[in-house]
């Protein structure tokens, strides 16, 4: 899983998995979904992103099975 966030423009890109994209689709007019042929999620975009997450208080946490 990869996130970016891309100050210029203020676009955060989360791709959860590396594979070709078959289709974008707008959930709504600030968010794209990117799903592969089987429509499976490859990764979400979001657009005025300080506006719609917290982007400075971003954190990871990774729970063992």
């Amino acid at each position: 899983m990869k996130i970016k966030y891309f100050q210029d423009t203020d676009t955060l890109y989360i791709e959860f998995r590396s594979a070709p994209v078959d289709e974008t689709r707008d959930l709504d007019e600030n968010t794209l979904l990117d799903v592969d042929a089987d429509g499976n999620i490859c990764a979400i975009t979001i657009e005025h992103a300080k506006d719609r997450a917290d982007i400075p208080h971003f954190s990871f946490e990774q729970i063992a099975a």
